[in-house]
């Protein structure tokens, strides 16, 4: 029980670090995912976007592990899905214990419902939203996953045209929320990451020339980004941060 009280102390006392004082309702809800899904702040594993709990991808897959999750297995759908105009459906199944049925998700993407910074990803992305609505089936998440938002892109939309009409302020966060930067700061320790690697990392991610000049959306999403690709293969993620070092002496 002190261990479990302690999960909950630590997430609220990050949350509000990195979101400031949080209504009543956020706070019963986050105290929710800490006690009955052992979800983490820290590691990324949950997201408060526009004042809502969002589940992130990162989050689901050690659920899923600590709960000694049999397998994931994924299928694409391919009498619906369209790879000429670049729209993908997936077939997701989790399967919590041994010869049982499974518990199904669907996950599609296209260029329509995806970022205009990850165009080319779709098929991807429609693979992990699969896997994001099976997990959370399976085990009774009721919040929408960061990956399954749909993204604000039309036809005709630019880049800048999604994004807030007021540069956020230089720690990443707008609307007079606090900083993101602590929650990064914690993951690059914990990883042990190269800073100034991740910063570039996260300018590309974001499509701007520095991370400061990012929304508070795009920055958040990297982070859970980072934090996924950390936790799955951190050898994978240093190998990508050394190709943007490489990227700025071939400039210089």
């Amino acid at each position: 029980m002190s261990k479990q009280s302690n999960a909950v102390r630590t997430n609220i006392r990050l949350a509000q670090k990195t979101w400031g004082d949080l209504p009543r309702t956020a706070l019963h809800s986050l105290r929710k995912l800490t006690t009955e899904f052992g979800l983490s702040v820290s590691l990324g594993d949950v997201q408060l976007i526009d004042g809502r709990w969002y589940v992130t991808h990162a989050g689901l897959l050690r659920l899923a592990q600590r709960r000694r999750c049999q397998g994931i297995r994924t299928l694409l759908q391919q009498d619906v899905s369209d790879p000429i105009a670049g729209r993908w459906v997936f077939k997701a199944t989790v399967y919590k214990i041994p010869a049982s049925e499974g518990f199904v998700g669907y996950g599609d993407a296209d260029p329509s419902n995806v970022s205009t910074l990850i165009r080319g990803a779709e098929l991807r992305i429609a693979e992990t939203r699969a896997v994001n609505r099976a997990l959370r089936k399976a085990y009774g998440i009721g919040l929408c996953s960061v990956e399954e938002l749909r993204w604000p892109s039309s036809a005709g939309s630019s880049d800048n045209q999604s994004r807030p009409s007021k540069p956020c302020a230089s720690n990443g966060s707008n609307n007079g929320h606090p900083r993101l930067r602590d929650q990064l700061c914690l993951l690059i320790r914990k990883y042990e990451l190269d800073p100034t690697l991740v910063k570039r990392y996260a300018a590309d991610f974001c499509g701007t020339e520095a991370i400061r000049d990012a929304s508070r959306d795009l920055v958040e999403a990297f982070i859970s980004t980072l934090a996924e690709e950390a936790a799955k293969d951190r050898a994978a993620l240093v190998c990508k941060l050394n190709s943007y070092n490489q990227l700025e002496e071939v400039k210089s």
